[in-house]
């Protein structure tokens, strides 16, 4: 699939597909990504991310249901750097990141609701692989997100 995917292009194209609300910043030095849905659904704890992205990522998106809290970071740019080293698309977290000037420039998609000074939990507390919803989306695990400038979108079949 190309990188050069346009979620306007497949709103157009597929006028029912799911698109989440316009609530994420972008932060990551990839602006345009894509790829299989995966999931954790964590509570300012972060230790299922790190796992996760430790993994190959062989072009998935990590989606991170961190239930939108904003006292805490869920990702760094080391845990971002080491995702894109391991083959991630991207990561999109409903709660907070950090070092946000680092990530900007490590070329992997990070979607964010804001940042956050402080580092999370570390007790592995959460569940991996599970649908999660928020952002008036269920995002559904080996389904597909598409991301871009102009918003996040979902399908449970390829659409380009």
């Amino acid at each position: 699939m190309s990188s050069e995917i346009r979620t306007t292009d497949l709103c157009d194209e597929h006028p029912d597909v799911l698109v989440a609300d316009p609530i994420f910043r972008d932060y990551g030095g990839a602006r345009l990504f894509h790829g299989r849905i995966t999931t954790v659904k964590v509570h300012e704890d972060n230790v299922l991310v790190r796992k996760a992205l430790e993994e190959p990522g062989q072009g998935r998106v990590l989606v991170v249901d961190g239930g939108g809290s904003l006292r805490c970071a869920l990702l760094g740019d080391n845990i971002a750097a080491m995702a894109h080293q391991n083959g991630w698309a991207g990561v999109i977290v409903h709660g907070c990141i950090r070092d946000a000037e680092a990530i900007a420039r490590i070329p992997i998609g990070v979607k964010a609701l804001a940042t956050h000074p402080r580092k999370s939990a570390k007790k592995g507390a959460g569940d991996r692989d599970v649908a999660v919803t928020f952002a008036g989306v269920t995002w559904v695990p080996g389904e597909l997100v598409y991301a871009d400038h102009d918003g996040i979108i979902c399908a449970q079949k390829q659409l380009a």
